[in-house]
């Protein structure tokens, strides 16, 4: 290592040695006073003919506000890249000056030079002007910026050379700095662009909205694996990595999914199957055999996560689902069937109390004439009065953000108010025997 540090300063001196007479020799060549003047030419043509083109492609290019399709989203994300005008300009005037001052003076290192900086300059607007994302900014500002100004000053081939011949011995497993290098910027590019490209995936899978919500979440489930499984294989190839040798790491993968992981497993192909058959999915209602209750908000590999009426979530797995009794509600648009009890007094013509009450229940806005309008029903004769109930359809759960008992018991309260029907109170008869009799006063 020390040996392989001390031969890297010495290539370093020595270019910059080499640098330092190459300057000697530009400041006193005609030819290098040539290229100079040419690379301020060709800036100088750049910076004019940007300026011009700069407010005509935005008028060409830029699409009306209104316009949203696909074409316009296109030319939208076109002129972000207008920043890249001037200094790619300036690199393709400057090619052509190189091409003359070759065929003029047989030299050309100054202009080169000049190019390498324009793609410099390139290199930072892209970073700094065009980029957005945050981890791909950071990204550019610590590695593509600084391998930009190695390249210009002509110092990135042998950092390069340096890293490759540096090699990290662990055990019996030796790989050089430069693949570890290109294998972490590999790596967090490719899994960047996988996370985007899952990102974009789900959303457009989402807007099917004539797949079924399980056979959309299998779509995604499925899309990422393909994504993130490409991605790593690409990133291992990248890397040298001999992808046969991944058969023995599969091996053990199976071994421990046989005794360590056989609960994760079980959750993991439950959780396949739920998807595949649609018994439970996003936004159904659930209750389970142990009594956990909720709305589905989230089906993930292990687990479905319940939301309760109480702002409760409940991390439930994949196979209690499939190994035990699941009540399914179906609060996605399903009809279900509540009761509202209430008593009359036994004063009253209970002939009268069915028409009453069913009318003012078929009201609600949100009690439905099918599968069955409201129906009044005679329970029984109770202790304190006569008993009936109120049977009605509603699309949703009688609960949470949905109160149709207490919307309905006020109907029945103000029908009956308003109908000169008393809801009686409990009462008792209690008989005294056996009275002793009266003591007479002295």
């Amino acid at each position: 290592m020390a040996a392989n540090k001390s031969d890297f300063l010495d290539t370093v001196m020595g270019y910059v040695n080499q640098g330092w007479d190459l300057a000697q020799d530009w400041l006193l060549s005609p030819a290098a006073w040539s290229q100079f003047a040419l690379l301020v030419l060709a800036f100088v043509i750049a910076v004019a003919v940007s300026r011009k083109l700069d407010p005509l492609l935005t008028r060409l290019v830029l699409p009306p506000k209104d316009q949203q399709s696909m074409l316009a989203s296109i030319r939208r994300f076109v002129l972000v890249f207008l920043p890249l005008l001037l200094p790619l300009l300036a690199y393709g005037f400057t090619a052509i000056g190189e091409q003359i001052t070759r065929s003029m003076f047989g030299s050309g290192a100054v202009i080169a030079f000049g190019k390498r900086v324009f793609l410099f300059l390139a290199a930072r607007a892209l970073v700094h002007k065009i980029i957005r994302d945050p981890f791909l900014k950071l990204l550019g500002k610590y590695v593509l910026i600084p391998a930009m100004a190695l390249f210009a000053l002509g110092l990135l081939a042998p950092l390069t050379a340096f890293l490759s011949a540096t090699v990290i011995q662990l055990g019996n497993i030796s790989f050089s700095v430069m693949a570890l290098v290109r294998g972490v910027i590999a790596g967090s590019l490719l899994f960047w662009l996988g996370r985007w490209s899952n990102d974009q995936s789900a959303s457009y899978l989402g807007q099917k909205e004539e797949l079924r919500p399980a056979t959309r979440q299998l779509a995604v489930k499925a899309a990422e694996i393909a994504i993130f499984g490409t991605a790593f294989l690409l990133l291992m190839s990248i890397m040298g990595i001999n992808l046969s040798t991944l058969a023995v790491l599969g091996g053990a993968i199976g071994v421990g999914l046989g005794f360590g992981l056989q609960k994760i497993a079980a959750n993991f192909i439950s959780g396949v199957i739920l998807l595949l058959e649609g018994q439970a999915t996003v936004g159904d209602y659930v209750e389970l055999d142990g009594g956990e209750a909720g709305t589905i908000v989230k089906m993930t590999a292990r687990a479905a996560i319940l939301e309760t009426f109480d702002g409760r979530w409940i991390v439930v797995p994949n196979e209690d689902f499939i190994t035990t009794r699941v009540i399914n509600y179906s609060d996605s648009g399903s009809a279900n069937r509540y009761e509202a009890p209430f008593s009359v007094s036994y004063d009253t013509d209970i002939n009268k109390v069915p028409e009453i009450i069913e009318a003012a229940v078929s009201k609600h806005p949100e009690v439905l004439d099918k599968p069955f309008p409201p129906d009044c029903e005679l329970r029984g004769f109770g202790e304190s009065g006569v008993d009936f109930a109120v049977e009605f359809w509603v699309n949703g759960l009688d609960d949470g953000k949905h109160k149709f008992t207490s919307d309905v018991l006020f109907l029945v309260w103000n029908a009956l108010r308003d109908n000169g029907i008393k809801i009686p109170y409990p009462h008792r008869v209690v008989e005294f025997r056996n009275t002793p009799p009266a003591q007479s006063g002295k």
